[in-house]
Order: C-alpha cells, then structure tokens, then sequence
C-alpha cells in the first residue's frame, strides 16, 4: 500500500519552482469568488486572512475584488513570488511568512477567512479553531479544492492513467471517504467544522471541463506533491511517460473532467 505523504512536508514541498506552480495550476472557477462576494461579504475594505496561500492563485482575485489581505505561507519562495506578482497591491497585503499554526495575528479581527486547496496540508480540526478564533463574530470562513479528476463522472485520460498515479506517495488531500478526496468528504468536513463552533454551514460543488495541452497536462502534474518528491530521475521518467500517453493515445491534447469543493460557515 503506498506510503501518505506527512502534513508537515507541504512546507516546503512546492516551493522549489514557484513560477512553474504559477503557470500550470489553474485558476479556480469564478462560481468560487461569487460565493465568496455574495455568501461571505468579500468586497472592498474587507480584512481576510488566508491559510496557504501559495503563489496566490486565490489571493489575486481577493486583492482585486479590494479586500485587505494577511496571506500565510510557510515556504519563503512561495511568499516572496506572491509579494513581488502582487506588488501592485502592497498596500492592502501582508504576506506572514510561517505556517499557519505559528503566524501571529490578532484574534477576533477578520472578516473573513479562508483556505484554498491548502487545509490538507495542517489538522484540520487544529486549523478550523483558529480560523474561528481569528474572525470578527459574524464573519465568514470558506475553504476550497480544485480537484483534478470528478469521481462521479471520470473522465477517459483519468481511467488510463489510473494505474500509474495509483504506485506513487498519497498526498494528505487523498481522502479516505466514498469519494477519495479530502474535499468531497462532506460529513467529515461539515462536522469538523461544527466542532471548530461555526454555524451557517453550506457545502457545494463546481464542475469544469477544461481541455488541456502536452505541455499544461505535464506542467500540471508537477506540481502534484507525489510527482514533486519524486527523485529528479524518477520524476522526468513518469512525466516522459505520461507524455507519451498524450501524444500516442489522446493526439496531444485531453479533455478533463475537473472540479471545485467548497464549504463556507459563519462565526455565530
């Protein structure tokens, strides 16, 4: 059975090139930030904190919308290409270098928090206490996954591949309910939350179709903890064959069936 990789080692873990995270991650749908806008408040002057926020793929889109952001990473890398993309923004974002159980923010000051395909990464019952601490009372808390494969509806490129993800690490965002997926563990995310003291509590899920080159399937898979780790050799050799897969098997470009979990909870 193939080994979970430790919570702990996505401090570091993608940080090695941010600039090739930047590029191949995808963005999250815009259903995500509508929420976000209609069902959190997010919007101009807002105060959000952000769990992991990487090289700011839902940060941008915040800052944007004129919320005040205090972004936590634990990779240095990760921060400093957030702040140099975002300098446009300095005046409205902090960016605290430290993972999110040890960043010093003052409780009870935030509108809004939330927590980007990044809650896998900490103990999620540790994490959702102090999300709740940090927020005004009556502030929101959302958290999201993009996941790159719909378990209901699999798509023809996953069902291929299968075999070969399937000898790699597991990253923490395997999840052990029906649906294999942190993010689509609705009962266990739903009562965590309600033992964290929020109320409010509405979970729902954005399918997406995107179709996706040689180069963006390989650029993608990359970033996936498991291949990340990978020894340098062991790495180029699994993305030769799965390249090999695009070209022979799908004529160099795959439509995939992907998906966004989201959950956003109120503090009463």
């Amino acid at each position: 059975m193939a080994s979970t990789i430790a919570r702990t080692a996505g401090r570091a873990l993608f940080g090695e090139n941010a600039l090739a995270y930047a590029a191949f991650r995808p963005a999250y749908p815009e259903r995500v930030f509508d929420i976000l806008r209609t069902r959190c408040g997010a919007g101009e002057g807002k105060t959000v904190f952000e769990v992991g926020a990487g090289t700011g793929l839902a940060t941008a889109p915040l800052l944007a919308m004129g919320c005040r952001v205090t972004a936590v990473e634990p990779d240095a890398r990760l921060a400093a290409f957030l702040a140099d993309s975002q300098a446009v923004h300095a005046s409205r974002l902090a960016v605290q270098i430290a993972p999110f159980e040890e960043a010093v923010m003052p409780p009870g000051s935030f509108d809004l928090g939330i927590a980007a395909t990044s809650l896998h990464w900490i103990d999620p019952g540790l994490a959702l206490t102090r999300a709740f601490r940090l927020l005004r009372p009556g502030g929101h808390w959302a958290m999201w996954w993009n996941i790159f494969g719909d378990p209901d509806e699999t798509d023809t490129f996953q069902r291929r591949t299968h075999g070969l993800f399937e000898r790699l690490s597991k990253s923490p965002s395997h999840g052990d309910g029906p649906k294999g997926h942190f993010g689509l563990d609705t009962k266990r995310r739903v009562v965590e939350l309600e033992q964290a003291g929020f109320g409010s509590i509405l979970a729902e899920e954005v399918r997406w179709r995107p179709v996706l080159s040689r180069p963006q399937i390989l650029g993608l898979t990359a970033t996936f903890s498991p291949v990340a780790r990978l020894p340098e050799i062991e790495r180029r050799e699994f993305l030769d064959r799965l390249g090999a897969i695009v070209d022979e098997e799908f004529g160099g470009s795959v439509s995939r069936h992907f998906m966004t979990a989201i959950y956003t909870a109120r503090r009463p």
